[in-house]
């Protein structure tokens, strides 16, 4: 069976426009990324009287938030305890009041302005297979409920999913990201198809021209200006896949709770806190499933798509799969985004990166925090987000990874041969090889209809030796997670350009 292989967000909106760049621009305050945190941004900024204009690559919502499965939650993943025995009790509760105010906000603005974007309020819970997990969730849970954090401990007896143990957050959200984020869109100047290059410091230069202004805001998933700031030491990107499937005309699941009042499917959110553990919600009549993660540019498998849907047959017996997609994640050193001043050589610049997987309401927290940071007030939540923060000690054995994988990339694009052009005819359908032509090293990728794709592995943000992902046909760096399609064509971050090879392929 075919599937869409782009999320379902993507099929149920019209996508709006946005203008061209003008001549001359000027704004006190510009935006670089029109995913959810620069629309929310740029929203509260110009809600207080600030002339802000956002600048997007690509199209609106066209990163990283249409790839989401769109929970807010306050819940990430077995992290409260940790953070508490990492920096202390004041900073993790910070944290933790930030993602609480968060969601109210969402659902505040969606009631507010009238938002039709399939908001809902259910619980999010965190769920094991293992003693070692349950072991792991009590912590949590004791944690949590220190922190102000409502979540209740439940076993397997009253469990609406297959597992030991869960640990349930009660008032979190879901809803459909898109049609959140193109309603406010609407009320803002976006320039799409405008990718900034460089950054000044009172200056954004684009590809379609600059831009003079007080303030910059680098909301663009992983910021691409690396110094000041080094934020290319201080996280790594990870990869995540998911399907949905379309379970309308399945069957009641045998382990479905008799407190679930939907027919065939699930009233709360699910993530897996084991290494198989998968990410679970219903949106509408689909299931969307998610897991099977990876650092970027580590992938060597084609079967994570094909695992996931397996799954979901297994889950829902019957059930139709309608789409798959991926997702990419900012990992940083210390499992807390970087929101607030960029550098402190640049004290007009900000930015909010780092999200992990929990985007939706990392955005909405660093919404608020930039929008006080601007305007000259003190933020409540800052200084645990705050990007020159003190790292911790577990911070920096990250730091060392990071390293490592760095120079093994770096050492493979440098110190190591590879087979002259002849090796392309070896070359099957759908598979890839790293040959020398012209005396260069060079990816080439042949596809389904026999003809060959060249790009130079090198990757041209610091220079690391590309890796091949088979399962999405991209070249994926492992260093910091830019990533190409297989004729070069940039697709992520921090890369500014592709990397198509300048050497010809021989015939």
């Amino acid at each position: 069976m075919v599937i869409c292989m782009t999320s379902i967000w993507d099929s149920t909106i019209p996508k709006p426009e946005g203008i061209n760049l003008p001549q001359d621009a000027e704004a006190d305050v510009v935006v670089i990324g029109a995913g959810i945190c620069g629309i929310l941004i740029a929203f509260y900024l110009q809600q207080e009287g600030k002339k802000v204009l956002v600048v997007e690559a690509d199209t609106i919502g066209s990163g990283q938030t249409h790839c989401t499965t769109a929970k807010i939650t306050a819940q990430h993943a077995l992290f409260l305890d940790k953070l508490v025995r990492d920096v202390g009790y004041s900073p993790a509760k910070q944290y933790a009041d930030a993602n609480r105010i968060a969601i109210q906000e969402y659902e505040h603005l969606i009631k507010d302005k009238n938002i039709d974007c399939s908001f809902e309020k259910l619980p999010s819970c965190l769920y094991t297979n293992t003693q070692d997990g349950m072991t792991a969730l009590e912590a949590e849970r004791s944690c949590a409920l220190t922190l102000g954090i409502a979540c209740e401990y439940r076993t397997k007896d009253c469990l609406p999913f297959p597992s030991r143990a869960s640990l349930c957050f009660p008032e979190q959200a879901q809803f459909n990201p898109l049609a959140f984020l193109y309603s406010l869109a609407g009320e803002l100047t976006i320039c799409t198809h405008t990718r900034a290059l460089d950054v000044e410091p009172h200056r954004v230069i684009t590809d379609k021209g600059s831009i003079s202004c007080g303030k910059v805001i680098f909301a663009c998933h992983f910021p691409f200006q690396n110094y000041p700031g080094l934020y290319f030491m201080r996280m790594h990107q990870e990869r995540s896949y998911i399907v949905a499937s379309d379970i309308s005309h399945t069957a009641r699941p045998g382990w479905a709770s008799s407190h679930t009042d939907r027919p065939t499917g699930l009233q709360e959110m699910y993530y897996g806190i084991d290494d198989d553990g998968l990410s679970l919600r219903q949106y509408q009549h689909y299931m969307l499933l998610g897991g099977d993660g990876h650092r970027t540019g580590t992938n060597s498998t084609q079967s994570r798509y094909t695992d996931l849907l397996a799954k979901a047959q297994e889950l829902w017996p019957g059930s139709r799969p309608v789409s798959s997609w991926s997702a990419q994640d900012c990992m940083p050193l210390d499992g807390v985004p970087y929101i607030g001043v960029f550098s402190s050589k640049r004290p007009d610049w900000y930015v909010a990166t780092g999200f992990k997987k929990w985007g939706m309401t990392s955005a909405m927290a660093a919404a608020l925090i930039l929008k006080d940071l601007i305007l000259g007030r003190p933020s409540p939540y800052e200084d645990v987000f705050a990007p020159n923060r003190l790292l911790s000690h577990q911070a920096f054995q990250s730091l060392g990874t990071n390293f490592a994988t760095t120079s093994i990339a770096l050492g493979k694009q440098f110190l190591t041969r590879a087979p002259r052009s002849a090796a392309l005819r070896d070359i099957p359908c759908g598979e890839s090889r790293i040959v020398t032509l012209d005396g260069h090293k060079t990816g080439v990728y042949r596809d389904a209809e026999g003809s060959l794709h060249a790009v130079t592995t090198k990757c041209p943000h610091l220079g690391c030796q590309l890796h091949f992902n088979p399962e999405e046909k991209t070249w994926d760096c492992p260093c910091h997670g830019s990533r190409f399609d297989f004729t070069g064509r940039l697709l992520d971050g921090p890369a500014k350009h592709g990397c198509g090879a300048s050497c010809p392929l021989p015939h």
